[in-house]
């Protein structure tokens, strides 16, 4: 995700800050996404109201609620085994 200058305006805001008072100020921001884009307000409009005491809170929270736009390949785990029936299974091998 690349936040394009807005983490740097999310650091110099005056904290703490709410979720309504960021979106006024950074909500038409945009967000480079792996498969899109989005705009602060739509994500930051996905939280409940909360109080950010921090920006580092206000970053955790934008990359908390992105949509799946931000990942590469939905489903996708190379730590995991996929799931038995699951649509991202590999076709199975016969020896």
């Amino acid at each position: 995700m690349l936040l394009n200058g807005t983490g740097e305006l999310i650091d110099d805001y005056e904290y703490p800050a709410t979720t309504e008072e960021l979106i006024e100020a950074h909500g038409d921001r945009t967000l480079e996404l792996a498969n899109g884009t989005e705009r602060v307000e739509e994500v930051l409009t996905r939280l409940e109201s909360e109080t950010f005491e921090t920006s580092e809170d206000a970053r955790f929270a934008i990359y908390a609620a992105v949509s799946d736009k931000a990942v590469g390949r939905v489903g996708y785990s190379d730590r995991d085994p996929t799931p038995v029936g699951s649509p991202y299974s590999p076709d199975a091998l016969s020896f």
